[in-house]
């Protein structure tokens, strides 16, 4: 998981550390914490985790994975077309 693109989709989303995981589902006690960590590296969550931070985020779960900046965005805009055509 690349940490900076957490933080960057859930800035875009403008959420917090702790809404973004509690709406995924992470224990509110705990929430900010564990996402901070996330986005610093410190921890990499599992992929069940990116999976409920993808939906939250309305994101591709391969985005948070995509190692060139450039690629990750063109997959961002194409997930907007699909989800736009999407029948």
């Amino acid at each position: 998981m690349i940490p900076h693109r957490l933080k960057s989709a859930r800035a875009k989303a403008k959420l917090t550390q702790e809404k973004l995981g509690v709406l995924a589902g992470i224990d509110e006690s705990t929430a900010r914490s564990r996402v901070s960590q996330y986005e610093s590296g410190t921890y990499s969550p599992n992929f069940d985790t990116m999976c409920h931070f993808a939906r939250v985020l309305n994101v591709p779960e391969c985005y948070f994975y995509i190692i060139d900046d450039a690629f990750a965005e063109q997959v961002l805009a194409l997930y907007e077309v699909y989800k736009t055509t999407k029948y």
